[in-house]
């Protein structure tokens, strides 16, 4: 007997944005649910069922990192964009997860991150040629996990517990999420280990606008700064999240799997996007993300490159990942 199928609105209703070509041939087709905000409420651009709830998986971390702020965690820029990262493994990566949990009288011993090898390839060979296998420390969430041990240490809060639901943390990040996104839908557990929320995509569109806009003094401006002052801390060598804050002045980003990114500008207007299919490679999310800041007039020669998404044929250009039309459904 065939298992009844879940209704996915988000997902079945998302109306076809990206196509992959080939030769003049179009490979691939993606759906897409996708919304730009306005610090005044405004949807600019909007494509599917904006309202409904997504797993925003990594692209929650600076959210998650501004409820450790509100806390009482106070980290240096390098360390607290680390805690919003999904980092690829490099040295300074590990080096600031190190940094972190020394900072509190941890080490990695502390870290209840799912085992894992570093994200970026050359870390990822390094480490094997090393003779190392799968660790806590070099799973990409590891800044982020790190950063919840030391704010729980500075708060007394249970150390071998912080990951449980009912923890005093995961509950702040819980009240966070649902104060600053919008209503959580659903709870389950993130590839690292740690609770995830469901929230709505217009929601993680507007935080990452006040994110974005926020006065530098405050928690959420501290998120924002520490992000724009270390991208590479943020992503690694090489990754589109970091080139996308490098190229675009004032832009906070962050990237989650199955497709999923979220953005702000600093005059408060957010994205995010959710690729329904999960795109496995990163470059349908990637260039809807630059067509969209393209649409919304954040026009910048490094924004450009990252738009271009050329699809080979024995290592020359013979189609491309095309968006298409963005300016559709929209409220002023």
């Amino acid at each position: 007997m065939t298992a009844q199928a879940p209704a996915t609105p988000l997902l079945s209703d998302a109306p076809v944005l990206v196509h992959v070509t080939r030769g003049g041939f179009v490979e691939s087709a993606h759906r897409a649910t996708l919304v730009a905000t306005t610090g005044e409420g405004g949807t600019p651009l909007r494509h599917g069922r904006t309202g409904d709830a997504v797993l925003p998986r990594s692209s929650l971390k600076p959210v998650q990192a501004l409820a450790m702020v509100r806390a009482g965690l106070d980290l240096p820029p390098e360390l607290l964009a680390l805690v919003c990262a999904s980092h690829s493994g490099e040295r300074r990566h590990l080096d600031g997860v190190a940094r972190i949990l020394d900072s509190v009288g941890l080490d990695a011993t502390a870290l209840r991150t799912t085992p894992a090898l570093p994200l970026g390839e050359l870390e990822h060979a390094r480490w094997l040629v090393e003779g190392r296998g799968p660790e806590p420390v070099a799973m990409d969430c590891s800044g982020k996990h790190a950063g919840m041990l030391a704010t729980c240490r500075i708060n007394d809060w249970p150390i071998e517990s912080y990951l449980e639901p009912e923890h005093p943390l995961q509950q702040a990040i819980h009240e966070t999420a649902t104060r600053d996104v919008g209503p959580v839908s659903h709870v389950t557990v993130d590839g690292c280990g740690a609770p995830l929320f469901a929230v709505p995509l217009d929601g993680l569109s507007r935080v990452f606008g006040v994110l974005a806009a926020a006065d530098p003094g405050t928690p959420e401006g501290r998120v924002a700064a520490a992000m724009r002052a270390e991208p590479g801390m943020v992503g690694g060598t090489g990754r589109d999240v970091t080139a996308f804050m490098e190229g675009v002045p004032g832009l906070v980003a962050k990237d989650g799997a199955e497709a999923v990114y979220a953005a702000g500008l600093p005059d408060g207007r957010g994205i995010a996007l959710k690729v329904a299919d999960g795109a496995s490679g990163p470059r349908a999310r990637r260039a809807l993300l630059a067509h969209a800041l393209l649409a919304l007039g954040a026009d910048t020669p490094a924004l450009r490159g990252l738009a271009r998404q050329p699809v080979l044929g024995h290592g020359e250009p013979v189609g491309e990942v095309r968006v298409l039309d963005l300016a559709g459904e929209a409220d002023a």
